[in-house]
């Protein structure tokens, strides 16, 4: 089952390709939105729910920027979308570029709706883990935005494996204070165990 929150973004500047891709699409349940341009994708990308889960069909060749220009564009804003590209014009070098910078497909026209209906379906099954790892990292970042600048040294130390008393020593302070700022941290963090902690810090971290 398709769920209807999720879009399918084409680019395209090609009108028949939008409408048989749309009309392929919405046959199969997708919620599908179109743009004949990468300037008015992501004009009106400003208006659309950045935490919607979804995934964009794009055309290579456009006239103003390419397909691959707003592959570069989505990468540097940090947009989890995964990206397939569509081409009549056959370049393997080109297929590879944009698959090392993280796209999940790359199709000829004409393409057959089996296979697009699977490439959808893929490209939204990264998509639902992509936008859960960004959502899970910007609430760890707010968590850890309450934490004074001394607990950020003290749980920098934790992480790296140091004891309290190494800490204290690190920092020229002493165990008790140490000690005090672990309560802080744990308590801010909403975490009783170390391994937790550890847990956490990593699902915070854009590795």
């Amino acid at each position: 089952m398709t769920n209807k929150t999720e879009i399918v973004y084409v680019v395209d500047d090609d009108e028949a390709v939008r409408d048989s891709l749309t009309w392929l699409l919405e046959s199969n349940g997708y919620t599908v939105k179109c743009q004949s341009s990468a300037e008015g994708f992501l004009q009106s990308l400003q208006n659309d729910d950045k935490k919607t889960v979804s995934c964009l069909i794009l055309d290579v060749r456009m006239p103003g920027m390419s397909g691959l220009e707003l592959q570069e564009r989505l990468i540097s804003e940090s947009i989890p979308m995964p990206i397939a590209f569509i081409t009549g014009h056959g370049d393997v070098s080109m297929a590879v570029t944009t698959m090392k910078k993280g796209a999940v497909d790359f199709i000829e026209k004409p393409f057959k709706e089996s296979e697009l209906k699977i490439l959808v379906e893929k490209m939204l099954a990264r998509a639902r883990l992509d936008y859960a790892k960004a959502d899970t990292q910007k609430n760890t970042q707010n968590l850890l935005s309450k934490l004074t600048g001394r607990e950020k040294q003290v749980l920098e130390r934790i992480v790296a494996g140091r004891l309290n008393k190494q800490i204290a020593d690190d920092l020229n302070i002493s165990i008790k204070t140490v000690e005090a700022h672990r309560a802080n941290i744990m308590e801010k963090l909403n975490v009783n165990t170390v391994a937790d902690l550890l847990r956490l810090v990593l699902s915070g971290s854009n590795s």
